[in-house]
């Protein structure tokens, strides 16, 4: 199948805006191959430093011949996804060694828990660290004693920092190892529905907690489509996994299996090899339209509209929702994963998961087959799943159709022939909106706006009935520069219970939502943000705001006269306590969200 003219096209408007930077960038990695610094130009005693941490593996470290894979791990205990990387060093040294390879630990990085942060103080450290994350990684390959890398990472912010840090040592061979979902728990609907009860007052908070402990119950990601998961539908479609490597549980047979394989694939595409694939190759421009292709065609995470243009751009490569949007009018949409459907990720993965969809838009040229993958020819061998063929780790075809239409169809019959995603634009800035799980018939909100500067405010007037009625609540100062950009996702509760009751219920805020972003329609990633001067800090109490996902528009519907002259709110004071004062710099120097609200890129120029 050619490629599809839309696609082509996105793509070549990349390719051209990229032009510079991408060239720059593929300049500075061929440099690095060929006269940077490796382990053949290390003297003696700094070989020495790097190999007194190890006996079994010395040797072959010494002769200097053979791979060195750095591992950079998320690991902790912590977080569910990232609990079982515990054993992964030993067993990828060992996995190594019987490839004629050595791996060494280069590195931890550190992996917070958006879910244990929700909607308190250190969710304003999340988004920057995934700027921590990619120095870490960056620190942790410095040490230039590695041929290769492996990756240890599955979460919302760990998965970006990763990518973003190992691309500027993208000369080096690198694959992406998820840790694969936790099995099933209770129903997402129930999930919901104790949360909504809670938010009513209907529900004690040991039910509620009983209720979620029932939902996250064990290592491995958590199971909605969220942006954890949603990272692992985009590193399939860039060719950064082993095939079909998402969304295989933890503790089986076949999550060791392609673990093995990814370790032993490295030294098959080294530099000293004819078949050399570094990641500065594999994370092209064809791979990054895949990803948000598949984003799209999946209904996936809108915090990607932050973290793709952050990672394109570690690569020499724009991209910005323009593309987004051309894209999603194109690409049809082929699954409902919770919270854009009643099923988690493993009914995903039971119905076909990942390889049927990379399969079903590869049909109608909606993805770049062409890629350079760490695996297989092209993007077409990743649309077979992994088995075991007794002990031995094989890849299969699978049926024609889906194992569950409710979750996943073909290409001829999607659930939408649009995927879930809008731009909007008018006087209060550019916002972007996911509206796979908003019904159609509320994509276009036009209600009096209530106006705060947290989400603490919003539940307050909720508890005391003050938005009982049609509403666009508007929170600001919740951009990168304000306060970090702390996801907003408590609002999700009281905001779905006012939608319940038949108000006409839409947010606009200058921070994110969620992955989990549902029902409830919400300008999000407002830029210019508040902090600033931006548009959003001119809004008033009862201020008419008109929200339509069809047209893509949003604004104040304010006289231009009176709209012109008002001057903004002022911000409120900075927050301190839980680190947050030493981020002040981070905040101080972030990008626009559209731009990937990063600080490392806007100070490097990126």
């Amino acid at each position: 199948m050619t490629l599809h003219p839309e696609i082509a096209a996105v793509t070549d408007r990349i390719i051209e805006r990229s032009r510079p930077g991408r060239a720059a960038y593929i300049a500075l990695m061929d440099e690095q191959r060929e006269h940077g610094i490796g382990r053949p130009g290390l003297g003696c005693a700094n070989l020495a430093h790097a190999f007194a941490g190890t006996n079994e593996q010395r040797e072959r470290l010494k002769d200097g011949r053979s791979m060195n894979i750095g591992i950079v791990t998320a690991y902790n205990d912590m977080l569910s996804a990232h609990a079982p990387y515990y054993r992964y060093p030993e067993q990828m040294k060992v996995w190594a060694l019987e490839a004629g390879a050595t791996a060494q630990v280069a590195g931890g990085v550190p992996a917070m828990c958006d879910g244990v942060t929700q909607g308190y103080a250190g969710m304003e450290l999340s988004l920057f660290s995934r700027d921590t994350i990619a120095l870490s990684t960056a620190v942790a390959l410095s040490h230039n004693v590695f041929e290769g890398a492996a990756l240890l990472g599955i979460c919302d912010k760990i998965v970006p920092g990763l990518l973003m840090g190992a691309l500027r040592f993208g000369h080096l061979p690198m694959v992406m190892i998820p840790g694969g979902p936790m099995r099933t728990g209770i129903a997402n609907s129930d999930k919901a529905r104790v949360r909504e009860l809670f938010a009513e007052g209907k529900a004690t908070r040991d039910q509620l907690l009983d209720s979620e402990i029932a939902a996250y119950h064990g290592k491995g990601t958590c199971t909605f489509y969220g942006t954890a998961n949603s990272n692992q539908m985009m590193m399939e479609a860039m060719g950064l996994h082993m095939p079909g490597a998402s969304f295989v549980n933890p503790g089986t047979k076949l999550r060791q299996e392609l673990t093995r394989a990814a370790v032993q694939r490295l030294p098959e595409i080294g530099w000293n090899t004819n078949d050399y694939r570094p990641i500065a190759r594999t994370v092209d421009e064809r791979a990054i339209v895949n990803a948000a292709v598949v984003l799209l065609a999946t209904g996936g995470s809108t915090n990607h509209l932050i973290h793709l243009p952050a990672i394109a751009r570690c690569a020499g490569i724009l991209i910005d929702w323009e593309d987004f949007d051309r894209l999603s009018r194109t690409v049809p949409l082929l699954a409902r994963v919770y919270p854009n459907g009643s099923a988690d990720v493993n009914g995903f993965e039971d119905a076909g998961g990942p390889t049927f969809v990379i399969r079903e838009l590869l049909k109608e040229g909606l993805l770049h087959r062409d890629i350079v993958p760490v695996a297989g020819d092209s993007l077409a061998d990743y649309t077979r799943k992994p088995d075991l063929d007794g002990d031995r780790l094989v890849w299969r075809d699978h049926g024609e159709t889906s194992g569950d239409d409710s979750i996943l169809r073909t290409i001829d019959a999607p659930f939408s022939p649009e995927g879930g995603f809008r731009i909007l634009a008018g006087n209060l800035g550019r916002a972007c909106i996911k509206v796979s799980a908003v019904q159609r018939d509320r994509w276009i909100i036009e209600a009096p706006c209530r106006v705060f500067d947290d989400q603490q405010g919003v539940q307050d007037a909720f508890k005391a009935g003050e938005l009982d009625r049609d509403v666009v609540v508007v929170v600001r100062f919740q951009g990168p520069r304000a306060n970090g950009m702390p996801e907003l996702h408590k609002l999700t509760p009281p905001l779905g219970v006012l939608q319940n009751k038949g108000f006409r219920v839409a947010l606009v805020t200058d921070g994110r939502m969620s992955g989990a972003s549902g029902k409830v329609p919400a300008a999000i990633h407002l830029s210019p943000e508040a902090l600033g001067g931006g548009p959003i800090g001119k809004l008033r109490n009862g201020d008419l705001v008109r929200l339509d996902a069809e047209a893509g528009v949003l604004e104040a519907l304010v006289d231009p006269v009176e709209w012109a002259a008002r001057e903004q709110a002022v911000a409120p004071p900075a927050h301190h306590g839980i680190g947050r004062e030493l981020f002040a710099l981070m905040r101080h120097t972030a990008s626009e969200a559209e731009a990937g609200a990063s600080a490392m890129l806007a100070a490097a120029g990126l």
